[in-house]
């Protein structure tokens, strides 16, 4: 985790905001899915390069499980910003070509180039507001992209993140559950996960039409 900000924190800042209704916790071994670069629908393959790099930072892979990459929070990113997240797409590109400015001026190298501790450096002071060059100042830009790692990495997986159920399995989270039984409800009970998008469910298949045909 970067030493800025620790993956339990990552985790409280999930919960506060309210995006972890998805869990569970696999190995190192996991590995981002084969793909190519241009399956990135809406950032360029420098952007979505450098993105995958910070978000690889934001949550990384550790003793505990693997991180936001591998999750394919960076994948959530970029199918968002053709849809709900598409007001920060411009922020997205001046933000991110601003980081990799600020890499090679303080380090001579690409952003994606740095090793770990010196992209959590950068980072640390983008976070404390401490670089020029971003919209509306590095600080804000952080924090964007802060919140939309925290939500593809927890979020349901049929937005594009939390592949292979990572992120819920990172926090135990068993999945969407329609009812609970007594026993569930005991404290030393583990729910047994069910890797099941929501959007899976039968209820999801009802249309508009049925509904305000069902409420008439």
């Amino acid at each position: 985790m970067a030493s800025f900000l620790s993956r339990r924190e990552i985790l409280k800042r999930a919960a506060a905001a309210g995006v972890t209704s998805a869990v569970p916790a696999q190995s190192l071994a996991q590995v981002l899915p084969d793909r190519a670069r241009d399956q990135f629908e809406n950032l360029s393959s420098t952007e979505a390069e450098i993105l995958e790099a910070v978000v690889s930072r934001l949550i990384p892979t550790d003793n505990n499980g693997p991180g936001a990459l591998e999750a394919g929070a960076a994948n959530y990113i970029d199918k968002g910003l053709a849809n709900a997240l598409s007001q920060s797409r411009d922020m997205y590109s001046i933000g991110l070509d601003a980081l990799d400015q600020y890499a090679q001026e303080a380090n001579s190298q690409r952003f994606v180039d740095l090793d770990p501790a010196e992209q959590d450096t950068l980072l640390e002071n983008i976070e404390q507001n401490r670089v020029s060059g971003f919209d509306p100042d590095s600080a804000t830009f952080f924090n964007l992209m802060l919140r939309h790692t925290i939500e593809g990495t927890f979020s349901d997986p049929a937005y594009g993140g939390n592949q292979d159920f990572i992120g819920w399995e990172m926090i135990g989270y068993p999945g969407l559950r329609l009812g609970v039984t007594v026993e569930q409800q005991q404290m030393d009970y583990v729910p047994e996960m069910t890797r099941v998008s929501a959007h899976d469910m039968a209820m999801f298949d009802v249309t508009i039409s049925e509904v305000e045909a069902n409420d008439d």
